[in-house]
């Protein structure tokens, strides 16, 4: 069965080049805007707060992992933090990719790992917009035992380091988002709509993983609610609250994403990509192609291949 969470995260390409081991100790500020890259942040000893675009602070705990697919404005403070009128004093470096918050002597009384992600797909931003604006997930036992060797593998100094840690933070990435996907609710991020929400509604999955089962089936709304088990208005009004696009514009997105990633990859021709993603046609495919994309899909081609030469 294919899995939709799977396929966005294959797409997403999503790695974490750029990270940082951070202690702080006393009060402190960092804030950061108008950044638009995914922030991560997998908590290791002590807490912290992180206020994320206007919202409520969140506590974060030792063993937490937050996730903000596309951060705009926000801070990160001391458990007790600073006056408002106080400045920020900047981080300082203790060791390369190490850095100290607040007093400079003594225990530090939060250490983490934090950086910003990248997602190699053209179609981030389309993929992003299925995320919750902030995903903070607790309590969760796998994820603690991969924070926990995040937090082994900082303190040692052992050969290929930088490697093992990059790639237990992307494994910490897709299972963060797995994790919010089969918690039922999209922890930290409230009533946000988006892929997540949607898997996270038993019915609302079934037609989910249809549609990314067999994208080139001609689907209809009333399909679609039949997979669901519901009616049709129904389905449509719970399918756009959920994901936060109707269904039937969730399906031509992800056609289109699959289609940039065809021919981006040069996996068949035209007629053969319009027929994978549910076009009868070429014709058709490249009308429907260009309006969405900017660009037709030869040229689209054409411009995947120099990128690659």
């Amino acid at each position: 069965m294919i899995d939709p969470l799977a396929e966005m995260v294959t797409l997403l390409q999503p790695s974490t080049p750029h990270s940082k081991i951070v202690e702080g100790a006393g009060q402190w500020r960092v804030r950061r805007s108008d950044l638009g890259q995914p922030f991560y942040c997998a908590m290791l000893e002590g807490g912290c707060r992180l206020l994320v675009g206007g919202q409520a602070p969140v506590t974060l705990a030792a063993g937490d992992f937050v996730l903000v697919p596309a951060a705009r404005d926000f801070a990160t403070t001391s458990l007790e933090p600073p006056a408002p009128d106080d400045s920020d004093a900047p981080p300082f470096a203790t060791a390369p990719g190490a850095f100290r918050l607040g007093d400079r002597e003594g225990a530090p009384d939060v250490r983490f790992v934090v950086g910003h992600c990248e997602f190699g797909s053209p179609d981030a931003a389309l993929l992003v917009s299925l995320l919750p604006q902030l995903l903070h997930i607790r309590g969760e036992g796998r994820l603690a035992t991969l924070v926990q060797l995040v937090r082994d593998e900082s303190r040692a100094q052992r050969p290929a380091r930088d490697v093992v840690l990059a790639r237990l933070l992307e494994v910490l990435f897709i299972e963060a988002l797995r994790a919010a996907a089969a918690s039922g609710a999209d922890q930290g991020s409230g009533d946000a709509p988006g892929l997540l929400r949607g898997l996270a509604d038993a019915r609302l999955a079934a037609a989910l993983r249809r549609m990314h089962e067999a994208p080139a089936r001609n689907w209809t709304v009333a399909d679609l609610a039949r997979e669901a088990a519901l009616s049709r208005s129904s389905f449509f009004e719970r399918f756009s609250r959920a994901v936060g696009t109707a269904p039937m514009e969730y399906l031509l997105a992800w056609r289109m994403a699959l289609a940039k990633d065809l021919l981006r990859r040069g996996a068949g021709g035209i007629a053969e990509v319009a027929a994978r993603v549910g076009y009868s046609s070429a014709s058709t495919f490249s009308v429907a192609f260009a309006r969405h994309v900017g660009v037709p899909p030869a040229r689209y081609a054409r411009a995947g291949d120099a990128v690659a030469a």
